[in-house]
């Protein structure tokens, strides 16, 4: 594993929920990571944003560590889940919330 794989990996693996994003939760710097922000915070899921505006290396090294063309992505438990519009269409069907709740991650307004 490469120096930047490695760090992916333990950022990856830091919290039950983590999104590679471009730009912070508090401001996110693209539309798509902005939904998905929207969503975790709607959720009241309590996640971890990863910058990858912070260094090109970063950008390019999680498209290679999920082999997913795009960013933002999300990753439960060490595990990843998707981009923005399989997020968006998870969360619309109420698929997120119990995908959510069977990793035991807690969401609000759940039993």
């Amino acid at each position: 594993m490469s120096g930047i794989n490695e760090y992916i990996d333990s950022e990856v693996k830091s919290q039950d929920v983590v999104v590679f994003m471009k730009g912070t939760p508090g401001f996110p710097q693209c539309g798509f990571s902005g939904q998905v922000v929207q969503i975790l915070d709607y959720l009241g899921v309590d996640y971890k944003g990863v910058n990858v505006l912070t260094s090109n290396e970063l950008r390019q090294g999680i498209k290679d560590y999920s082999n997913w063309p795009t960013i933002p992505q999300l990753y439960v438990k060490g595990e990843f889940v998707g981009g923005c519009d399989i997020i968006r269409e998870m969360f619309q069907a109420g698929e997120l919330q119990s995908f959510l709740q069977e990793k035991g991650v807690s969401v609000k307004g759940a039993a």
